[in-house]
């Protein structure tokens, strides 16, 4: 089963000012484009079975897949499903409220403290990586994977576990060209392109 792009739920210029149309562009028309390229040429040598599962299912299963496959499919179908994921994700406009507002509240203290706290995994994930919101056992918590790893590939794999409602890219393509090396920047400007609806249905179905 070939994995293929989808086109943005949005316009490219949706996102502007924080995030520029060309960036968009370029990560998602080039970068993702490329991790769906490479994720098919990997996904070809695997077994029928494993070949016949989903993207987000065959990430749930790494135990299954060769050890000299698993570093492909980890970095290129994960790029995949990290992105199509990440997309999601972004809107202009939307507010946190509700039971997800209350849920982070009690869980980190405060909003900013919450905030505070995803900048910080943010920012200090070093070099490709991903900041993430999960729910653990009922519970909301802040983690953050190396280059293409996802918290739904579980401890063994991503050294991290839980079901993710909320991520932000970390790599430079995602903040170029707006932002050139500026993370910090970036990573403030992201609370405003946040879809806090699509966060609070997927804190819903996870808990």
């Amino acid at each position: 089963m070939a994995y293929s792009l989808s086109p943005l739920p949005y316009a490219y210029d949706a996102l502007e000012p924080y995030i520029d149309s060309e960036t968009m562009h370029l990560h998602h028309d080039k970068h993702h484009q490329t991790y769906v390229n490479n994720s098919n040429v990997a996904v070809e040598s695997l077994s029928a079975d494993l070949q016949a599962l989903s993207a987000e299912e065959l990430l749930k299963h790494l135990d299954k897949v060769p050890a000299e496959k698993l570093t492909a499919i980890k970095n290129n179908v994960g790029g995949h499903v990290n992105h199509t994921f990440f997309w999601e994700l972004l809107k202009v406009g939307t507010e946190l409220k509700g039971e997800l507002k209350t849920a982070i509240e009690k869980d980190f203290g405060s909003i900013d403290a919450f905030k505070e706290k995803f900048a910080a995994a943010a920012t200090t994930r070093f070099g490709s990586g991903w900041a993430w919101l999960v729910v653990q056992n009922g519970k909301l918590a802040i983690v953050s994977t190396p280059n293409q790893d996802t918290p739904i590939m579980g401890e063994k794999f991503a050294g991290v576990c839980g079901t993710p409602i909320l991520t932000l890219d970390v790599w430079e393509h995602a903040y170029y060209l707006k932002y050139q090396n500026r993370r910090v920047d970036y990573i403030g400007a992201f609370w405003n392109v946040v879809n806090w609806d699509k966060v609070a249905q997927l804190y819903a179905a996870a808990k």
